[in-house]
């Protein structure tokens, strides 16, 4: 074991890896920022509770990306493994709709444990699908029947309905979309001709109309009103400032404010009880607003270097198990991405979902760095498979 990890970390990718402890830091930073005027007025914490619980979670979350960097890739195509995190993350998706909380923000998303905190089941279903699909759909490439859509369509597409049902069911829009676009592009990136990913793209579409039309129905009960609300202040928050459109008004004024050098660290205004939940998923209003556009350019830097990354791993990968690993690692931070800045711009409706690496959250933060870890992994491969190509042509 320890020959193997002094072996990989000769192809460690510390580009990746200093780019990951810059974004966790520098979120870290801004969780402070923004929630200590909320900590005290509000909740009547101490100015630091929020950062210190983000530590807690970081001190998980560093762990978990070393696991996945010195796990070896090519094991999660074990049947065992697939079968005990898909029944895990049934499970947990099952569990929410009876135990869970959080519909005052928006949506019944997440499960407090007993042991002190609490799990958000969808977050979790992001990584497990794109495992999942990776995983099957290398085997299927490997035994050459990828394009056959009879065998290769069943089991996946339907557990991958299933889940985006139950989270569409919480009224987790947001999640619901990152993960069938991810799921998508691991069948973009397996080698699958274009005619079969339209058909599957098309089926996916079709099996999801059932829960559109139970959503639609049930739009009294489902969707309370404040849900209905961010939907309406999509069109014009200004119309709603006072009511639904309260949030996304500010962080528009927020954003303005900033301009290119913004008010300074920790001179946020709209921190100060205009923005709910400054710390969360409109944690770039306050970022725009202290540090501005530079700060942004910053966040959006280091997100689109880790996208661009992961796209250049999946480009240099042989193995098809690692080629679509790295897309569905990389999609999922480049669409969360864009649904969470797609919000505070106005682009899309505010959905709740929060900015990989820089908001606060145990699981979100936890999970994406166990992602990204496992694209660590793949990337140390990818270096050693090119090292070795290269010295038998020597």
């Amino acid at each position: 074991m320890k020959l193997y990890i002094k072996r990989l970390f000769r192809y460690f990718d510390f580009p990746l890896f200093f780019v990951y402890l810059m974004l966790i830091l520098f979120g870290l930073v801004m969780i402070y920022s923004s929630s200590m005027a909320m900590a005290v007025g509000k909740y009547k914490y101490k100015p630091d509770h929020f950062y210190i619980l983000q530590i807690r979670n970081l001190m998980v979350a560093i762990p978990a990306f070393l696991i996945g960097a010195f796990f070896p890739y090519k094991n999660y195509k074990r049947k065992g493994l697939m079968v005990a995190g898909i029944i895990a993350m049934f499970t947990l998706l099952i569990l929410v709709h009876f135990i869970g909380y959080g519909e005052s923000v928006g949506a019944q998303s997440w499960i407090k444990l007993s042991i002190g905190g609490s799990i958000q089941p969808s977050e979790i279903a992001k990584l497990v699908i794109i495992i999942y699909f990776a995983s099957v759909f290398a085997k299927k490439y490997e035994a050459g029947t990828i394009d056959n859509i009879n065998q290769s369509i069943a089991p996946p597409i339907g557990i991958l309905v299933l889940a985006v049902g139950s989270i569409m069911l919480e009224t987790d829009i947001g999640t619901s979309f990152i993960i069938v676009m991810a799921a998508l592009s691991v069948l973009a990136a397996s080698g699958i001709k274009k005619r079969t990913f339209l058909k599957m793209s098309g089926v996916v579409t079709v099996a999801l109309i059932p829960v559109v039309i139970i959503l639609y129905f049930a739009w009294d009960t489902v969707m309370t009103p404040g849900r209905q609300g961010r939907l309406l202040a999509f069109l014009n928050p200004f119309d709603y400032a006072l009511g639904s459109g309260y949030q996304i008004a500010n962080g528009y004024i927020a954003i303005g404010t900033g301009g290119l050098k913004g008010l300074g660290l920790g001179n946020s205004i709209q921190k100060m009880g205009y923005l709910p939940e400054p710390h969360t998923d409109v944690i770039m209003a306050v970022i725009s607003e202290e540090l501005g556009l530079l700060g942004v350019i910053i966040v959006i830097g280091g997100l689109g270097f880790i996208v661009l990354r992961a796209l250049s791993i999946a480009l240099h990968a042989k193995d098809p198990h690692a080629r679509m690993l790295a897309a569905g690692i990389g999609s999922v931070i480049g669409i969360q991405t864009f649904v969470n800045l797609g919000g505070l711009t106005g682009l899309i409706p505010l959905t709740g979902v929060p900015l990989p690496f820089i908001s606060y959250g145990g699981t979100s933060v936890i999970l994406l760095s166990l992602a990204l870890g496992i694209l660590m992994n793949v990337s140390m491969f990818v270096k050693y498979e090119k090292s070795n190509r290269k010295g038998s042509a020597l």
